[in-house]
């Protein structure tokens, strides 16, 4: 035989040679959930190792995160019920504790990307990702809403604002609201293919954001489809998008895929809280090599296309060293 393929493979030094596709912090984004109150730190108990904090705390574990050269961190509040209500009023209310956050974070780490989320539901009575009128999410009523929180975002000091509610329009509505106010700056990362996932559980755990009532699947994606992807995708690429996220990220590496070679925008996948309590759970039980499977994971997003990965397993890769 003249090709024997094993002779690339043949030790460490030559595999890392060949390696295609590597990862590094400058590709994980850390999402942190924040409450209210004074030294609050609670574990999510759908998602072991991952803390809700509050702002101080929050500080010190940004701090941290940046002593190991993670600096993206996505933003996440768990709001009290007392505040919600169907307009999301909080969701831009000058004293909020969002806007608090992000105003301290930027403030003592100015060197720091602050990611933030522009949807209604952690601040919505109905728990649902636009206004609810018998039974039905308003599409373009909620735009105003949306408008409002991105730029309440931007005055706090976000540098991109990730709109996560799919609702149609939102990122050039969006994105007018920003300019028209001065902050052309401001990045918009997009939820472009959100799926009406199975996946978001434990997320939805740690903010207390399930919705009262149905689904979602009246505005997010069908997992059945692909194609449609590249619809929205194209969509919020001609509406002012930078970045294009997939959402999850391991049942949809090939719509990570798909978006890859349709555009020259990055790509960002969210590794979502289910996909982490899977894995977690899986190897508390000891059916897998914790280092091994979070490693391939990670790198699996990678070699589908995407630039960026949301995960919450950014921390812990970089604190063994285990890129």
């Amino acid at each position: 035989m003249l090709q024997r393929p094993r002779r690339n493979r043949k030790s460490e030094v030559i595999r890392q040679m060949v390696q295609e596709t590597y990862v590094s912090a400058a590709n994980l984004i850390f999402p942190l959930f924040i409450v209210d109150g004074e030294n609050q730190k609670s574990e999510v108990s759908s998602m072991p190792g991952i803390y809700r904090y509050s702002v101080d705390n929050l500080l010190r574990e940004v701090e941290s995160c940046m002593n190991l050269g993670l600096k993206s961190f996505d933003l996440f509040p768990n709001i009290d019920e007392s505040l919600k209500d169907k307009y999301a009023t909080e969701s831009y209310r000058e004293e909020s504790l969002y806007l608090r956050a992000i105003r301290e974070v930027k403030k003592e780490f100015p060197e720091a990307c602050v990611i933030t989320d522009v949807a209604m539901d952690p601040y919505s009575s109905e728990g649902h990702d636009g206004i609810v009128e018998n039974g039905e999410i308003l599409n373009d009523a909620t735009l105003d809403v949306l408008g409002k929180m991105a730029l309440a975002h931007a005055r706090a000091g976000a540098d991109i604002i990730a709109p996560s509610d799919m609702m149609d329009g939102r990122v050039g509505y969006i994105r007018q609201v920003l300019d028209d106010h001065g902050y052309s700056g401001v990045s918009i990362m997009s939820y472009s293919a959100k799926y009406a996932s199975a996946f978001y559980g434990p997320f939805r755990d740690a903010l207390n954001s399930a919705p009262k009532f149905g689904d979602k699947k009246t505005y997010q994606m069908n997992p059945a489809n692909q194609r449609e992807a590249l619809i929205e995708a194209d969509l919020d690429e001609q509406e002012g998008a930078d970045f294009l996220m997939v959402k999850p990220a391991l049942p949809y590496l090939d719509v990570i895929k798909l978006l890859k070679d349709n555009t020259e925008l990055p790509i960002a996948a969210y590794n979502v809280s289910g996909e982490y309590a899977m894995i977690k759970a899986a190897i508390q039980k000891g059916w897998l090599n914790e280092q091994r499977a979070i490693t391939e994971v990670l790198t699996s997003i990678r070699r589908a296309g995407a630039t960026a990965i949301l995960t919450y397993h950014a921390k812990e890769v970089l604190l063994n060293k285990w890129l």
